[in-house]
């Protein structure tokens, strides 16, 4: 059971914050039920821009011809070049949490390791950038291997690049 202070506020249980990797400081919706149940939800600015960021996966699979991926801090938001049953809403990788943790960008073949950014699935990521909004990390977007991974050349890192950028300034609106 888990009751509020004087102020109105909830503590989440560690167990459930661990569940739902929920850190200090992250953004929850709060909804009733009409059985007046009270449901918390992590808050994902980029899923609030998933059609839209669909529509850009879409433009750069068209583009590159790769398949492109769009996550937020926990899930896949939007896919293009691939079935999307294979990867909507499919929690990420721990891997590719440390790089968003870490605002670091991802290549494949210029470091030893490979990234497997979504749980589960064997897919291979070729570039991954973190999207940052108003300084905050809130998500990545990757270009996925399509079959054996090939070293992306330069302009593909350029677009991802772009995209993350782009992506990010739309989110700050």
């Amino acid at each position: 059971m888990t009751q509020s202070d004087d102020l109105g506020r909830v503590v989440i249980p560690k167990e459930i914050r661990r569940t739902l990797r929920i850190r200090e400081g992250d953004p929850l919706e709060i909804f009733t039920s009409n059985d007046g149940e009270v449901i918390f939800k992590k808050y994902s600015p980029i899923g609030e821009l998933s059609s839209f960021a669909g529509q850009y996966a879409e433009i750069l699979h068209k583009t590159s011809g790769r398949p492109v991926v769009v996550c937020d801090r926990d899930h896949v938001v939007s896919v293009s070049g691939i079935p999307k049953k294979e990867l909507l809403e499919r929690r990420i990788s721990p891997a590719l949490e440390e790089i968003m943790e870490q605002r670091k960008n991802f290549v494949y073949g210029q470091s030893d390791s490979i990234l497997q950014p979504v749980e589960g699935v064997e897919r291979t990521a070729l570039v991954a950038y973190p999207i940052i909004s108003a300084g905050d990390v809130c998500g990545a977007i990757l270009f996925l291997a399509d079959g054996d991974p090939t070293v992306p050349t330069e302009a593909e890192e350029k677009l991802l690049q772009a995209a993350a950028g782009f992506l990010g300034k739309q989110m700050e609106e």
